[in-house]
């Protein structure tokens, strides 16, 4: 599954510290670096979302919560 893909890999980047804290995370570039629909990146940040590593603020964007950069990803469901 794409959007399972991409977010383990964005989540990887968030606990590397790749995107530290309070980064803004393009849903534009992701989808240019990935080559994929803009859907299947909104779904990946959904599930990033509900793990709490990011944040979405309307006419914003989405950036990194800043507690919940360093925790690893093991044991994701």
């Amino acid at each position: 599954m794409i959007e399972w893909d991409l977010r383990l890999v964005v989540a990887e980047r968030i606990g590397d510290g790749i995107y530290p804290p309070l980064t803004l995370i393009s849903e534009v570039k992701l989808q240019e670096e990935f080559d994929v629909a803009r859907v299947t990146i909104r779904k990946a940040m959904e599930a990033l979302r509900e793990r709490e590593l990011i944040t979405t603020k309307p006419g914003k964007g989405s950036i990194v919560s800043p507690q919940k950069s360093s925790l690893p990803i093991s044991g994701d469901t």
